[in-house]
C-alpha cells in the first residue's frame, strides 16, 4: 500500500508479544499495539527516517476478533459474519525519529457480509492468507467477493493502511 501511496521503504519486523497486550476495547488495543510496534522499532534505526507502525483487528458483535488460530475458528468467524457487520479497526502511529515527533490516530470501516455457504467455508478454511489477516478474510480475496453485501469506508482501510490518514499523520510528523 505504501508502494501504490509513492513512498520507497524498508519492512521491519517488531518483535512484540501481541498476545501479552490486551485491552477490552478495539481501538484502544490497536493503537497499543501499533505504539509497541514503533517503540520496539526506535532503537534500531539509525538515520533519520519516518516509521509507520500499524495493527488492525475486527470488532463483531462485541468480540475483538485477531487472527484466526486455527481452521475452526477461520470458519466460525466467516459463518457468523452475515449476522452483523464486520468492523475493521486500524491503529497508526507515524514517528518522525530525527525530531522524536509522533502522531497516532484510529480508523475503521464496516463490512456487511451475505451468508456464506459451507462449501464456500470450507475453500476459505484452506486458505493459507486468511490466517495472516485480522478477522481472517481479505477484502479483494476474488473467492470472497461474492459474499460481500457492502462496505462502509474504503478498500485501503479494510486492509489495514487507510491512506488518506497515513498522509494526513506523515503531514503531521514533518511539519
Amino acid at each position: 500500500m505504501l508502494r501504490e501511496m509513492g513512498y520507497e521503504f524498508e519492512v521491519m519486523p517488531a518483535d512484540i508479544d501481541e498476545k501479552a497486550i490486551r485491552h477490552e476495547n478495539p481501538r484502544e488495543l490497536v493503537l497499543m499495539l501499533a505504539n509497541a510496534k514503533a517503540d520496539a522499532l526506535l532503537p534500531k534505526i539509525k538515520e533519520p527516517a519516518i516509521l509507520i507502525t500499524a495493527d488492525q483487528v475486527v470488532a463483531w458483535n462485541g468480540q475483538i476478533r485477531e487472527k484466526p488460530e486455527n481452521e475452526e475458528e477461520a470458519k466460525e468467524f466467516l459463518r457468523t459474519y452475515y449476522q452483523a457487520p464486520a468492523e475493521v479497526i486500524n491503529g497508526i502511529v507515524v514517528v518522525n525519529t530525527g525530531t522524536g515527533k509522533r502522531a497516532s490516530a484510529v480508523d475503521s470501516s464496516r463490512v456487511y457480509f451475505k451468508e456464506i455457504p459451507t462449501d464456500a467455508l470450507e475453500q476459505f478454511a484452506k486458505l493459507e492468507h486468511i490466517y495472516r489477516r485480522a478477522g481472517g478474510f481479505a477484502i479483494r480475496d476474488p473467492l470472497l467477493q461474492p459474499y460481500i453485501e457492502k462496505v462502509e469506508g474504503t478498500d485501503d482501510s479494510v486492509m489495514g493502511l487507510p491512506k488518506e490518514l497515513t498522509k494526513q499523520l506523515i503531514r503531521e510528523v514533518i511539519a
